[in-house]
C-alpha cells in the first residue's frame, strides 16, 4: 500500500520569521536594525552551537542475528531513547529550528539595512528635503502608469527610476537611489523597462515607508539612451505580439498580452474591475501558474524532442530567463517566476518532497533581493498560494479521483487546484475586497482549463510573429478564443446575485477567516463523516446555511417601482432619476461612454428629460456621448463655474451639435422634471480653496416621488462647510435634510469632507459611486466609520453593482443588480 504524501513544513518557521521580522524592521532605523541582527546572530550561533545531539543511527554490525526485523531494533532504540541516556530529538530539531530561524532573520535585516543604506548614499535624502534641482542620469525600473491628477483632468504618468549619478550644483554624486517620477509630459509614458535616461528637475520628499526615497519633477522630457541587443530583442517581440493580437475581439486583446508579457493595458477596464470582483484578477497578469505553463510546456517539447534528461533543466532555465526578460523582471515578475518553479517542482511526481524546502529558501532569497516584498499584498498572496498547492493539491485530487472511474482522474487536479489557492489567499483577499466571492471557486474552476492554451499559444504566437507577422494572426486567433472563454467567464460571475458577501473589513476580518478555514480544514472529515450517515439533514443543514449567505436585498432584474439608481460606470457618478416609462433625468454620465450606455439600456431609458452635470471632471462628463446617443434629450444643467474649461468647450460643443439647450443653474434655483422636484443648494459662490470644480459641484435636494434624496457631486470640505451654514441659517433647508432617505456620499467616499456636515444630513442609506481597485484609496476607511456611527447603511457600486431604489412605505428600499 502506497504510503500518504508527508510535507515536511519545519523550515518554513525560519522563513515566516524572517519575513515577520522584515516587515517590521522596513522604517526602523538603520542602526537598529544592524544592532537587533547583530543580537539574532549571536543568540542564532549559540542555539545552533549548544543544541543536543539527534540520534544517531545504530550501527549494524554483521552478525549471526540477521533476522533481528526492522520492528525489534526500532524497539530496542526507542527503549534506549526513554532510559535518558539520550536526549529526545525534538529538543534538537527545536533548538536547530529556533537557531536557524535567528540566523535568517538577521540575514534579513541586514539586508533590509544594507538595502536602505544603499538607497540614501550621496545625500538624496537631504536633497529632497531641500527641494534641489538636479540633472543626471537614471534607469527606468518600471513600466509607466498613468494616473488622474487630482483636481485635473490631465493624466499624469508616474515612473519608478533609480538615480544612478547626479550633478548638484556643479558637483558630482554617485547614487543608487530608487524614485519615483511623476510627470505630465506625454514623452514620459513611451519610456521602457531598463532604458538608461538623462532627466532633470527637482527632488521632492518621498512619503515615508515606501520603497522609493524622493519624488522627482522632471523639467522637460527625458534623454534616452540606446537600448542593449538583448532588451531591443524582446521589445521587439513584445510589440509583434501587441500587433499579432491587434484584430481580435476587445477582451482577447486585452488578456493575451496581459497573461504572456503582463502588459494588461489594453484590458476593458471593466473587464478587470469583473476579474477583480471574481477573484480572477490574477488570470489577467503574468503569475505563478503562467510560469509553471511555460516550463511544463518547454520540459514536454523536450522530452518530445529527444533532448537528453540531463539537458533538460538547463533548456528549461534558459526558457525561464528569456520569459521573465520578455515580461520585464519587474518584482512582481520575478515572484511569479520563483513561485511557478517551485511550485511545478513540488507538485512533481520525482520531486515532491523539495517544494516546502524550495518554497522557504524561495521566500528568504526574494526578501533578501528585495526587502519591500514583504509589505507586498502580491508576495503574500504568490506565496500562500504556492504552499495551498503543495499542502493540499495532491491529498484532494487522490480523495477526488479514488471516487471517480480511471479515465476522469483529470478531474482531481483540476477541482483541487483552485479549491487550494482559494482557501489558502481568501484571507488576504478579504484585506483587498472588503468581501467573500461566493463564485470565485467555481469562476476559476471554470477558466482554469483555459489559461494553458491561451499561455502557450501566444508564447507561439509572440515567436510566429518574429518570423513571419502575417502567418502570426493564427496561432493568435489559437491565443484568443480561449481567452474570450476566460473573459466570458469573469463577466457572467460577476453578474451572479449574490456572487460576493460583504466581511468585516481590516485586519479582524482576514483573522476572523483565517480562523474559520482553518477550522473548517480541521472538521472537514468529522464533517463528511456525519454527512454520509445522514445524507438528507446534510442536504438540509447546507440549503439552510446557502440561503442565509445570499443578501436579502440582491435582485434578479430591475423592479418594475424603481425610482432611482446609482451605475456602476467604475470610479465615477452616473445616477438615474426615473421619471417615466423609458424616461429619466440623468446626473452625471461618468467616465466611459459604453458603460453609462449599458446602464441606461439595462434600466430601459430610452429619454432623457434632462442631462445634469454637477461639475467638469472627465469622471463626471466623460461619458456624455454614450448616455445621449439615440436617446433625445431636452436639456442640459451645468454648475456656472466653467472649470477645467476645455471639459467646459468640449460639453458645450457636444450640445450645440445635437441642438440640446445648455443652462447653468446656481443655489436657490428650483427643479421640476415630472415626478422629480427639488431645489439647488449649491454653488452660492466660487470657492478658491481646494480644488475649484470638486467645490462647484451641483448639491440637489430632491424629491422622486415618495423618495426624498440629496445628491452631494463632489465637494470637497470647504463648500461642505459653507452648505453646513447656510443649513443654520435656513430653517427650510434644515427641515429638509430631516426626510432625506437616501444620501449619495460626495467624492467616491473621499475622506476630505466637512465631518458637521456628514453627521447633519445622515440618512438610513447611503449610496457611494467608485471605482474597485481605484488608486485614490476610495472610499477611505475615516469616513465609512463616520458613517458607521451615524448609523447609515453603505451600498458601494464597486462590491455592489448597480444600485436601485424603490419605495418603501414612508422611506426607500436600496436594492443591488451585480
Amino acid at each position: 500500500m502506497r504510503a500518504p504524501d508527508r510535507v515536511d513544513l519545519r523550515l518554513l518557521v525560519p522563513a515566516l520569521a524572517a519575513w515577520a521580522v522584515t516587515v517590521g524592521a522596513l522604517g526602523v532605523p538603520v542602526p537598529v536594525r544592524v544592532g537587533c541582527a547583530l543580537a539574532c546572530l549571536l543568540l542564532g550561533g549559540v542555539v545552533l552551537a549548544s543544541r543536543s545531539p539527534a540520534h544517531r543511527p545504530i550501527a549494524h554490525r554483521p552478525t549471526a542475528r540477521h533476522d533481528d526485523t526492522r520492528h525489534q531494533a526500532m524497539r530496542r532504540q526507542a527503549v534506549r531513547g526513554s532510559s535518558g541516556t539520550r536526549p529526545a530529538s525534538w529538543r534538537s530539531g527545536l533548538a536547530a529550528l529556533l537557531g536557524l530561524s535567528c540566523l535568517t532573520s538577521a540575514a534579513c535585516l541586514l539586508a533590509s539595512a544594507t538595502h536602505d543604506t544603499r538607497s540614501r548614499v550621496g545625500g538624496v535624502v537631504e536633497l529632497a528635503e531641500q527641494r534641489a534641482s538636479v540633472t543626471g542620469t537614471a534607469v527606468v525600473l518600471g513600466e509607466p502608469v498613468l494616473v488622474r491628477g487630482r483636481g485635473s483632468d490631465e493624466p499624469a504618468v508616474m515612473l519608478r527610476v533609480r538615480l544612478t549619478r547626479t550633478t548638484v550644483r556643479g558637483q558630482v554624486r554617485r547614487l543608487h537611489a530608487p524614485v519615483v517620477v511623476r510627470s505630465s509630459d506625454p514623452a514620459w509614458r513611451d519610456l521602457r523597462w531598463h532604458d538608461e535616461i538623462r532627466v532633470a528637475g527637482t527632488l521632492a520628499p518621498g512619503r515615508p515607508h515606501e520603497p522609493t526615497v524622493a519624488v522627482l519633477r522632471p523639467r522637460g522630457p527625458p534623454e534616452v539612451g540606446e537600448r542593449g541587443p538583448l532588451l531591443a530583442a524582446a521589445d521587439h517581440m513584445r510589440s509583434r505580439l501587441r500587433e499579432a493580437t491587434d484584430h481580435l475581439p476587445a477582451d482577447a486583446r486585452g488578456l493575451v498580452p496581459a497573461l504572456v508579457i503582463g502588459d494588461p493595458s489594453a484590458t476593458p477596464p471593466d473587464l478587470t474591475d469583473d476579474m477583480l470582483v471574481t477573484g480572477m484578477s490574477h488570470l489577467s497578469a503574468v503569475s505563478g501558474s503562467n510560469v509553471a505553463i511555460v516550463l511544463a510546456a518547454v520540459l514536454g517539447a523536450c522530452r518530445l524532442a529527444g533532448c537528453p534528461r540531463r539537458a533538460r533543466p538547463w533548456v528549461a532555465a534558459l526558457a525561464l530567463a528569456w520569459f521573465v526578460v520578455l515580461a520585464r523582471p519587474e518584482p512582481s515578475v520575478v515572484r511569479a517566476a520563483t513561485m511557478g518553479l517551485v511550485a511545478l517542482l513540488g507538485m512533481s511526481a520525482s520531486r515532491r518532497g523539495a517544494g516546502a524546502p524550495a518554497l522557504s529558501a524561495a521566500v528568504v532569497v526574494l526578501l533578501l533581493l528585495d526587502p519591500w516584498l514583504a509589505r507586498s499584498y502580491g508576495f503574500a498572496l504568490s506565496t500562500l498560494a504556492t504552499l495551498g498547492l503543495l499542502l493540499f493539491v495532491r491529498p484532494w485530487a487522490r480523495a477526488i479521483n479514488a471516487r471517480l472511474p480511471r479515465r476522469l482522474h483529470v478531474v482531481g487536479p483540476a477541482v483541487a487546484i483552485p479549491v487550494a489557492a482559494h482557501l489558502a489567499c481568501a484571507p488576504v483577499v478579504v484585506l483587498l475586497q472588503g468581501s467573500v466571492s461566493t463564485v470565485s471557486v467555481l469562476a476559476n474552476l471554470v477558466a482554469a482549463p483555459l489559461v494553458a492554451p491561451t499561455t502557450v499559444a501566444g508564447v507561439l504566437t509572440a515567436l510566429v510573429a518574429l518570423l513571419s507577422p502575417s502567418l502570426a494572426s493564427w496561432p493568435a486567433w489559437l491565443a484568443g478564443l480561449p481567452a474570450l472563454g476566460i473573459a466570458r467567464v469573469a463577466r457572467v460571475s460577476a453578474d451572479v446575485p449574490g456572487g460576493s458577501v460583504d466581511w468585516p473589513d481590516g485586519t479582524p476580518g482576514a483573522l476572523l477567516l483565517a480562523g474559520l478555514t482553518v477550522l473548517g480544514l480541521l472538521a472537514a472529515p468529522y464533517l463528511g463523516h456525519r454527512a454520509r450517515a445522514a445524507p438528507v439533514l446534510a442536504c438540509c443543514v447546507v440549503l439552510v446555511l446557502a440561503s442565509a449567505a445570499v443578501p436579502r436585498r440582491v435582485l434578479v432584474d430591475v423592479p418594475d417601482d424603481w425610482v432611482m439608481a446609482a451605475c456602476d460606470v467604475g470610479q465615477g457618478d452616473a445616477l438615474v432619476l426615473a421619471t417615466g416609462p423609458g424616461r429619466a433625468v440623468l446626473v452625471d454620465v461618468g467616465p466611459d461612454p459604453a458603460a453609462v450606455d449599458s446602464c441606461l439600456s439595462r434600466l430601459g431609458v430610452r429619454r432623457l428629460d434632462a442631462v445634469v452635470l454637477t461639475h467638469l471632471h472627465a469622471d463626471h462628463v466623460g461619458g456624455l456621448t454614450g448616455a445621449l446617443d439615440d436617446r433625445p434629450t431636452q436639456r442640459l444643467l451645468v454648475s456656472p463655474v466653467r472649470d477645467p474649461e476645455d471639459a467646459d468647450r468640449e460639453v458645450r460643443a457636444e450640445a450645440r451639435r445635437r441642438r440640446i439647450a445648455v443652462s447653468e443653474v446656481v443655489a436657490g434655483d428650483r427643479l421640476s422634471l415630472g415626478p422629480v422636484t427639488g431645489s439647488v443648494w449649491w454653488p452660492a459662490r466660487r470657492i478658491t480653496e481646494g480644488s475649484v470644480p470638486n467645490n462647484a459641484s451641483l448639491v440637489l435636494r430632491l424629491r422622486i416621488g415618495e423618495v426624498d434624496v440629496l445628491l452631494l457631486g463632489d465637494i470637497e470640505r470647504e463648500a461642505g462647510h459653507a452648505i453646513l451654514l447656510a443649513l443654520r441659517r435656513d430653517p427650510v433647508m434644515s427641515a429638509a435634510v430631516a426626510d432625506v432617505d437616501v444620501l449619495k456620499v460626495a467624492h467616491h467616499g473621499s475622506a476630505n469632507v466637512d465631518e458637521d456636515l456628514m453627521a447633519a444630513v445622515a440618512a438610513p442609506d447611503a449610496l457611494i459611486s467608485v471605482g474597485a481597485d481605484n488608486d485614490y484609496g476610495h472610499p477611505a476607511p475615516p469616513l465609512l466609520a463616520l458613517l458607521a456611527r451615524t448609523g447609515t447603511r453603505v451600498w458601494r457600486t464597486d462590491v455592489d453593482g448597480l444600485l436601485v431604489i424603490v419605495p418603501d412605505g414612508d422611506g426607500a428600499a436600496v436594492g443591488s443588480l451585480p
